[in-house]
């Protein structure tokens, strides 16, 4: 299926709207520019409706087991996106700044191309919704596991305000579709891609000339422990992480160094963090989730055994989860759904252990002694990490943070300067 001008059409018309995408695009684009109080307005309401519960019927048709509505609320709120807009392009950001012989003026790029990952429910409309506060048109390629959720809320989105119709084009494109992908990177004064190294590089072969491209590549997060503030309570929030993002965020918690040494003290500690894992797992809503786990669980130990990885580790066996000790030292992506990467990775040895993943680097859950956490703190942000948080809140949103280091909606915009 095909969004466009505020319709559902079919596959079947997508050559016509691709050849003649240029012309209207340019023809918006000669109008007035979208306000971002357009989208803001548009965007607050159908929040409440939503939190009146008017689409829980759409709701339960489209939302992924595990994804509730209060997850969602918190980013339609006005209050939520106007700080956004304030704390990445500054108070009244669009209009323009006078200088002695110049004024400066913000524009959107223009046109984005969104290539949308599949990993997050809602991250298509999200990066969509991006785009808009900036002013751009945007044409976004869905991910396969999409299930028609996008396109709903875009129909949703563009009934409670119209003139956001003519700036949203979405595609339910294979990947094999190269050439009619193609054509929509050529429209493009920005192509944002979401997803892993080899995305990254399809994005970069099909951005043509000129075109600005914007990666929003995978990330490796992680928890470093080194003591405790509330033993229970913090190791309890670590494994609801763990199992309820199963790992598959880039936020999410792959690998938990521990602050120490010694092999026995590492072993130690799983055997004494598998229980928290299992009374977590155990919480699944799904009842297939658990099997699952276990299959990812085996299938990557099977793995490492024929490529004679496995040497000096030990498997800890859990009800639908599984913590593996392993000796070495790195940062890496662990067998996910509820299979957790243990390591020793005593403090002094920390910053050269992860600069080996550097760019990669994300986000750090700190468990530690209150004394110790400014310290760590500082200390994992000089490694290059670009969120430090509590254990359980690692894929946690916080009003006014960054992504992966940067503000995004500074990305989408171009500087005017006019001499006066």
């Amino acid at each position: 299926m095909i969004f466009a001008k505020g319709m559902l059409l079919p596959d079947s018309e997508r050559k016509d709207l691709l050849g003649n995408l240029e012309k209207e695009i340019n023809a918006l684009r000669m109008g007035p520019p979208l306000r971002a109080e357009t989208v803001i307005s548009a965007v607050d309401a159908l929040g409440k409706r939503l939190a009146n519960r008017e689409f829980d019927p759409l709701l339960t048709q489209f939302l992924p087991a595990g994804v509730t509505l209060e997850e969602l609320l918190p980013l339609l709120r006005r209050e939520t996106l106007e700080a956004k807009l304030s704390a990445e392009l500054g108070p009244a950001p669009f209009e323009s700044r006078r200088f002695s012989q110049t004024a400066a003026h913000l524009f959107p790029l223009g046109t984005l191309f969104h290539i949308a990952p599949g990993n997050m429910p809602g991250l298509p409309v999200y990066t969509v919704l991006e785009g808009l506060l900036t002013g751009n048109v945007n044409l976004i390629k869905l991910p396969r596991s999409d299930k028609g959720l996008s396109l709903a809320a875009f129909q949703l989105l563009t009934e409670q305000e119209p003139r956001l119709a003519p700036y949203i084009y979405a595609f339910d494109l294979p990947s094999g579709q190269t050439e009619d992908i193609k054509a929509l990177a050529t429209q493009a004064d920005g192509l944002v891609v979401w997803g892993g190294d080899a995305a990254v590089l399809a994005a970069r072969s099909i951005a043509p000339s000129g075109c600005k491209l914007i990666e929003w590549g995978h990330r490796l997060s992680f928890a470093y422990l080194s003591g405790y503030e509330e033993k229970e309570k913090e190791l309890s929030a670590l494994a609801g992480h763990i199992i309820e993002t199963g790992q598959r965020l880039c936020s999410s918690c792959q690998v938990i160094f521990l602050d120490m040494e010694s092999r026995e003290e590492g072993e130690s500690f799983c055997r004494e963090f598998l229980p928290y894992l299992e009374a977590a797992a155990a919480k699944r809503p799904s009842p297939g989730a658990g099997a699952q786990a276990t299959l990812s669980g085996y299938t990557a130990l099977l793995e490492r055994i024929v490529e004679n990885r496995a040497e000096g580790e030990t498997l800890f066996r859990g009800k639908g989860c599984s913590v593996l000790f392993q000796p070495d030292r790195e940062l890496e992506l662990s067998p996910m759904e509820g299979n957790v990467l243990v390591k020793c990775l005593p403090q002094s040895e920390l910053l050269p252990a992860l600069r080996r993943q550097k760019g990669r680097l994300q986000t750090a859950g700190l468990i530690c002694a209150p004394e110790k956490r400014e310290e760590l703190t500082a200390l994992l942000a000089r490694a290059g990490l670009t969120r430090i948080t509590r254990a359980g809140t690692l894929s946690t949103s916080f009003p006014g943070e960054a992504h992966d280091g940067e503000y995004p909606l500074r990305r989408y915009v171009r500087m005017v300067d006019v001499e006066l």
